[in-house]
């Protein structure tokens, strides 16, 4: 029989963890785990819009390690896993601090806060770069709530929501669009 994406089984409002233990799918961990699969949406979304073959491999990377990311979030931590899981490294970080440095290096200094928008590319960046910020905070609740985090995964989401903001920027001095700086009405 063909593989079904219908099991009925969350029909209940349940779903199962890694590991097997059953949580409301309105737990915190199953809010942070669809925040970062909604994340890999968007970043696939600005791929769609990128043009520069070093981008779109750094955005496919990112969609990879956000894959990385859910399943450590998806996984109960009180149980261990049968499952080998693919893991995160430091490398992963560094990877994007160095095409942050890059993209700077092209970029006019930066002397305002800078209204999103200009350009649908521009604009998609900085919803993907809000939405990745969004994770950031549930992973921080997860912590909050005494539920493990594995530091990595916070440090590599950190990251990601600075490349996508340096991404916009980037985007936007491609396509010679204006940087709109916020005035703000006093």
């Amino acid at each position: 029989m063909a593989f079904r994406i219908y099991t009925k089984t969350g029909d209940k409002g349940k779903t199962s963890l890694i590991g097997g233990t059953k949580v409301s799918k309105g737990h915190l961990r199953i809010e942070t785990y669809g925040t970062v699969d909604e994340l890999n949406s968007w970043i696939g979304l600005v791929n769609d819009h990128m043009t520069d073959p070093d981008v779109r491999a750094m955005l496919r990377e990112s969609q990879d390690r956000l894959f990385t990311i859910g399943a450590s979030l998806a996984t109960d931590p009180e149980k261990e896993s049968k499952m080998k899981r693919p893991d995160l490294h430091e490398e992963d970080v560094k990877m994007l601090e160095d095409a942050m440095d890059k993209m700077d290096a092209t970029l006019p200094e930066m002397k305002h806060f800078i209204l999103p928008g200009g350009h649908v590319a521009v604009s998609h960046c900085h919803i993907a770069r809000c939405v990745c910020r969004r994770a950031e905070r549930l992973c921080v609740a997860l912590m909050d709530e005494g539920q493990p985090v594995e530091p990595l995964v916070l440090q590599y989401i950190n990251r990601l929501s600075d490349y996508l903001f340096m991404l916009a920027r980037y985007v936007g001095h491609q396509l010679q669009v204006e940087e709109l700086p916020w005035r703000p009405r006093m």
